[in-house]
C-alpha cells in the first residue's frame, strides 16, 4: 500500500465534523433573512418578497414585503429558534433551516403565504405553497410579482412602485460595466459621483446594500 493510497483510505474513514447548529433569540431582518448575534442566516428553501416590495389585493397596492416581515417577527417574538445550516450562499450568509418550538419556521411562511416555495435550490416546500395558494392566504389572496423577479427590476402594474426608483429615494447606483458586470456604487464612493444610471440599460437604483446583493449586484472596488 504506498504512502498517498494510506492517506486516502484514513481521510475518507475519518469523518468530517458536522455543522454546528445556531441557536438563540433571532432578529428579523426580512421575511427570510434572521440575525443570531453575529451570525445573518437565509432561511433554506423558501423566498419571501422583499422588504420594499408591494403587492396588489383588489387592485389596490399592499406593502406585501414589510407585511412578511411583520409577520416573521410576530411569530418569533421572545422565542429562542435553532437553526441547521444547510450551506452558505454567495453573501457568506448561512442557509438553514430554523426551528422554534419544534415547528419548522421555514415551513410556516410557506404554509401561511408571507413566502414562496423556492423551488430553484430546493423543493422542500412545495406543497405548504400549493396549500396557501388555495386557501389564498397571505400574498396569495392578491396579485404580486415572484421576489426573485421583483429583484431583477420587474415590477407589478398598478402597485405604485417606481422600477427605475429616483435619487430622492434610494441613492445607491446600480450600474452595469461594459463587460456586463452589474456593479454598485454608494455615495462617497470613488466613482460614485461620475457614475451614471440609464434605465434603459437596465440599471437602477437601491434603497440599501443588502437589496443590490439580494439583487445580485457587486460592490464597487
Amino acid at each position: 500500500m504506498t504512502f498517498l493510497f494510506r492517506c486516502v483510505v484514513v481521510a475518507l474513514l475519518v469523518p468530517w465534523p458536522a455543522r454546528a447548529d445556531i441557536a438563540g433569540h433571532p432578529t428579523v431582518l426580512d421575511g427570510d433573512t434572521l440575525e443570531i448575534g453575529a451570525q445573518r442566516i437565509r432561511l433554506h428553501g423558501i423566498d419571501a418578497p422583499e422588504r420594499r416590495q408591494r403587492c396588489a389585493v383588489r387592485g389596490k397596492p399592499w406593502d406585501c414585503g414589510a407585511e412578511a416581515t411583520r409577520a416573521l417577527a410576530a411569530r418569533l417574538a421572545n422565542r429562542r429558534v435553532t437553526c441547521a445550516a444547510t450551506d452558505t450562499d454567495r453573501y457568506g450568509r448561512t442557509v438553514a433551516v430554523c426551528r422554534s418550538g419544534g415547528a419548522d419556521v421555514n415551513a410556516w411562511m410557506v404554509a401561511n403565504g408571507w413566502a414562496l416555495a423556492y423551488r430553484r435550490y430546493a423543493p422542500d416546500y412545495v406543497d405548504q405553497e400549493l396549500a396557501a395558494q388555495a386557501a389564498r392566504r397571505g400574498i396569495w389572496r392578491g396579485e404580486f410579482v415572484a421576489p426573485w423577479e421583483w429583484r431583477r427590476g420587474r415590477r407589478l402594474a398598478g402597485s405604485g412602485e417606481d422600477a427605475t426608483r429616483s435619487q430622492t429615494e434610494c441613492r445607491i447606483k446600480g450600474n452595469i460595466s461594459r463587460r456586463g458586470e452589474r456593479i454598485y456604487h454608494v455615495p462617497g464612493g470613488r466613482f460614485y459621483a461620475r457614475t451614471r444610471i440609464d434605465p434603459a440599460k437596465g440599471e437602477r437604483w437601491f434603497c440599501s446594500e443588502q437589496e443590490a446583493l439580494s439583487a445580485g449586484w457587486r460592490p464597487a472596488r
